[in-house]
């Protein structure tokens, strides 16, 4: 892939207070132990999981990353 996942999925920040998307990638930025350099899934959802937070949740990460993976590996 063409970059990581955290770079990715920063494009998503700063959306509306309702949308799922924007807000992972705020918490996402603002988590300063989140996995920046990482591109696989198993990594990246182990993580997530672990963290167990409302605003990051693993379905709206499931959905990013489904994305990431269709964009990025082109």
């Amino acid at each position: 892939m063409d970059r990581s996942f955290y770079h990715f999925a920063l494009r998503y920040r700063n959306g509306g207070k309702d949308d799922a998307k924007a807000l992972f990638a705020d918490k996402m930025f603002l988590d300063a132990g989140f996995p920046k350099d990482l591109e696989d899934f198993d990594s990246l959802s182990r993580y997530v999981e672990d963290m167990a937070d409302e605003d990051l949740r693993s379905t709206t990460f499931d959905e990013i990353y489904a994305i990431y993976q269709d964009l990025c590996s082109r």
